[in-house]
This record gives C-alpha cells, sequence and structure tokens, in this order.
C-alpha cells in the first residue's frame, strides 16, 4: 500500500511538471508573435494572446503542425474537478491540394481533485494524395473510480459499486492503404497493460486477475466519405476493427478478440444545421480481461459513469443535431440508446439504457470544436469537456 501511494504521488509530480511543459511552448509562441503582424492596441502579452486565439481558427494550413493551445476547468463524477490542457495541431502534407483531410495531432493533459491525471497523444496523418493514412493514440491514466462487476444484473445494482485505483497504459495505431476512393484498409495493434489496486471489495472481479497486460493484432477497414476528420459537415463513416489476442504474441492467461463497428451519417439540413446519426458496436469472444471488455459511458453515451455498464457485448445508437448560433459559438442536442448483453437474445427492452442531453461549442481552430456536454440518463447524468465531436 505505501509502495503504491509513493507511486502515484510520484506519478502526480510528473503530470504537474508534464502539463506545464505542455503549455509552455505554445504560448510563448503565441506572446512570441512579430510585432507587425498584431494591430498597435495588442502589443502588450494579454493582448498577444487575444489576438492568437481571434485568429486560431483563420490559419492556413502548412506541412508543419499550427499547434493552439487550450486549457480550463472542469467537472465530472468520476474525476471531480479538475484542470485539462489540450494543444491541438493541424497539418497538412501537401498544402497546394485543397482537397486533401487536414492531419491532426492532440498533446493532452489533465489533473483532478479525486487523485485524477493522465496524459495522452492522438492523431491522424494522411499521406498526399489520400493515398494512406496512419492512425495512433498513447494514453496514460490513473485515477480512483468504482467497478460494478460484468453484467447488466451486477451493474444495475448500486450494492455492487466497489471504489478500487485504476492505472492504465493503452498504445493503439493502424497503417491503411487507399484501395479505391473513399476505401482503406491496413493492419492494427493495440497493446495494454491494466491494473486495479487499493480495491475496497474484491467480490464484482468475480476471481478475475487485477493486474493484465494484453496484447492485440488484427486489421481495420474504413469507408471514409467525410468532407474533413474533425468536424464533418457531410459524408458517411463506415469502420470494421478486428482484433485478435492469443496467447503466444504476450497474453498469458487470455485467449480473446474483438469486433468493432462504428457507422456514422452527416447530413447538412439548414444554415448552420448538421444532423449526425452514430451506431456503435462491439463484440468480444474467449476468455477477455475485465478492462478490454466493452462497456457504455462517456464518449457517445454521456448520461452514464463511465464503465459502469460492461458485458461481453455492447451496442449503441445515436442522433445529434449540432447548430452554429454566432460567430464561433454553436449548441448540440443529442438523444440515444445502448444495450450491454452476452449475447444477441440477452438484448430486453426494461434492459436498455437511454440518454439525451446539450452542449455547447466553440470553434477554437477551423473544423476543430471545444464542447462542453451534460447528458442525462437512466437514473443518472453525466458533465464532460473535451476537443472535437463525440462522433
Amino acid at each position: 500500500m505505501h509502495n503504491f501511494a509513493l507511486m502515484q504521488q510520484q506519478h502526480t509530480r510528473f503530470v504537474y511538471i508534464l502539463l506545464i511543459l505542455l503549455l509552455i511552448k505554445p504560448l510563448s509562441m503565441a506572446a512570441s508573435e512579430p510585432a507587425d503582424s498584431v494591430p498597435q492596441q495588442h502589443k502588450g502579452i494579454i493582448g498577444r494572446l487575444i489576438h492568437y486565439f481571434d485568429q486560431s481558427n483563420k490559419r492556413k494550413l502548412t506541412t508543419r503542425p499550427n499547434f493552439t493551445p487550450l486549457g480550463g476547468p472542469h467537472y465530472s463524477s468520476e474525476k471531480g474537478l479538475g484542470l485539462g490542457i489540450v494543444i491541438a495541431g493541424d497539418y497538412s502534407t501537401c498544402p497546394t491540394d485543397t482537397l486533401l483531410p487536414a492531419s491532426n495531432i492532440s498533446l493532452k493533459g489533465d489533473i483532478a481533485t479525486k487523485g485524477y491525471y493522465s496524459v495522452g497523444i492522438d492523431g491522424v496523418h494522411v499521406y498526399p494524395f489520400n493515398s494512406r493514412r496512419v492512425n495512433y493514440s498513447l494514453d496514460f491514466q490513473s485515477f480512483s473510480t468504482y467497478f460494478w462487476g460484468i453484467g447488466y444484473t451486477w451493474n444495475n445494482d448500486n450494492a455492487n459499486k466497489t471504489k478500487y485505483n485504476l492505472f492504465d497504459l493503452t498504445l493503439t495505431g493502424d497503417y491503411e492503404w487507399r484501395l479505391a476512393p473513399g476505401l482503406y484498409l491496413g493492419p492494427a495493434v493495440e497493446l495494454s497493460y491494466t491494473s486495479a489496486g487499493s480495491i475496497a471489495d474484491p467480490t464484482p472481479w468475480q476471481g478475475e486477475d487485477h493486474r493484465y497486460f494484453s496484447a492485440e493484432v488484427g486489421g481495420r477497414l474504413q469507408y471514409d466519405l467525410r468532407d474533413n476528420l474533425t468536424y464533418p459537415h457531410s459524408g458517411v463513416l463506415f469502420e470494421l476493427i478486428q482484433l485478435f489476442a492469443p496467447r503466444f504474441i504476450g497474453n498469458r492467461n487470455h485467449d480473446f478478440a474483438s469486433t468493432e463497428i462504428n457507422f456514422n451519417i452527416y447530413s447538412p439540413l439548414w444554415a448552420g444545421a448538421i444532423l449526425a446519426s452514430h451506431f456503435h458496436s462491439e463484440w468480444t469472444y474467449g476468455n477477455t480481461p475485465w478492462g478490454k471488455l466493452p462497456f457504455l459511458g462517456g464518449g457517445a453515451m454521456r448520461g452514464y459513469y463511465e464503465g459502469r455498464y460492461r458485458d461481453k457485448c455492447a451496442s449503441d445508437m445515436a442522433v445529434e443535431l449540432r447548430q452554429h448560433i454566432y460567430r464561433r459559438s454553436g449548441i448540440a442536442v443529442w438523444g440515444g440508446v445502448g444495450s450491454i448483453y452476452h449475447k444477441l437474445s440477452d438484448i430486453r427492452f426494461d434492459r436498455l439504457l437511454p440518454e439525451y442531453g446539450i452542449g455547447y461549442r466553440w470553434e477554437f481552430k477551423k473544423n476543430a470544436n471545444v464542447r462542453v456536454d451534460i447528458g442525462f440518463g437512466k437514473h443518472s447524468s453525466g458533465f464532460m469537456f473535451g476537443l472535437n465531436e463525440a462522433f
């Protein structure tokens, strides 16, 4: 216990230092813009920063990432009151090609009052002529959270709520080649180390290992007709991700596989309005570790505590109306439903999990929004601060 507490203190100091370093460089870039690019009345540091953010959604793409920092407070039931920092960059591998989707990269850091801290990096690199794509993500997080067990019967009974400390490090990536207009295919990999510590009551784990390493390999098929990758106004996205985790590649006590499907449709309605429709399902097979089971909450299901509802399979769907209001501000309203199940025959009407919500949008870069959402579910609610849309 003492060693875990000491390790947590060291991690916290590390994240504080990293958050400061993440913020210093972009702010110094903003403050040191050439004086002749800023009107006379904005020559002070504060004025330069205001001017910097005012122009952040008007800059042209170049081959070098144009980074913009953004930080602010947030609150969620999982994390408590926190401070998040995002440094988002966009660039183009061929700036003269106006039809080429922009590549993007985001550096993230977060720390909150309930012992939560995380750092991460993710992005999409689009090659010239849209011939290839690389999707990548590296995330580390550690925080005190809750586990309700596995399956609807366990998850729906609040008496099973058990506190524990989660430590998770996950790396995902794929490399895709274009086979036809909008159609991509390539190998995919996911590596994870997950540990549950300081467990109040181990009963909900039902004998499962509290810590494990998993290595998954497979492929990703993508049909993408979106007009841009971060804030689509029109188009369709279909993704099929198939991963395998056999014992012989490092999965000591687990041998499992997963299939995941995403299907999104984006339709312009009237001036400034977009209707986004989302369907997602994930199915796992074999001896899947508890941390790799599909779950609802967070992401698209914003009305539920992230990770409360989990089982061998999960499906959710939602419809969201996104409306531009004034200048760089907009709102979003949505409604949806989800379900977890061990097999398809387990899906029942009385076990469906409805959710709805409303959110504010602010465009801090072209086609990149900051979102603040509040969602409501079945006897639950959630408040989220994030970058880009949920889907």
